[in-house]
């Protein structure tokens, strides 16, 4: 299915680009988030119209991504979680967790969909988490995962 791209997507394209995806990755992310648009010759002709207006949000966007990188970046966040003896957790610590630590923390509004744990969280220890926040800005905070209390 043909779409073209209203801004920036890592690894997909650039804005205005006409591409080529499977209709479940268009329809239930692309479109559905406001990425794209079917590339009908009047959408086509639309975006070619506002091509430069897109652009200049997405700049805006990549500015305030930024400055939230400078803030998160390389810091490290405490998470206090019930443990075994072996040091392994009750659960997990989940995006969701880590989003909320952000906003309590720094203040900063951050989704869960934009956190990366390089891997499962899932005992006592630090973990990089990678967190993206534009398609070219990351950021990289280290997740400290320590014992509330340990029961047997």
């Amino acid at each position: 299915m043909k779409v073209i791209l209203l801004e920036n997507v890592k690894r997909i394209g650039s804005i205005g680009e006409v591409i080529d995806v499977k209709r479940g990755f268009a329809r239930n992310f692309l479109i559905a988030n406001k990425k794209a648009l079917y590339a009908s010759k009047e959408n086509i002709k639309e975006v070619e119209k506002i091509k430069a207006d897109l652009s200049k949000k997405d700049n805006e966007k990549k500015t305030e991504a930024q400055k939230i990188s400078e803030q998160i970046n390389n810091k490290e966040y405490v998470v206090k979680k019930l443990s075994t003896e072996n040091n392994e957790l009750y659960g997990s610590v989940k995006p969701t967790e880590i989003a909320k630590l952000i906003q309590e923390t720094n203040k900063i509004d951050i989704k869960p969909s934009m956190i990366q744990p390089v891997q499962e969280i899932k005992a006592l220890g630090k973990f990089k988490v990678k967190v993206s926040l534009h398609s070219s800005v990351d950021a990289e905070i280290t997740i400290d995962v320590q014992s509330a209390e340990t029961i047997q």
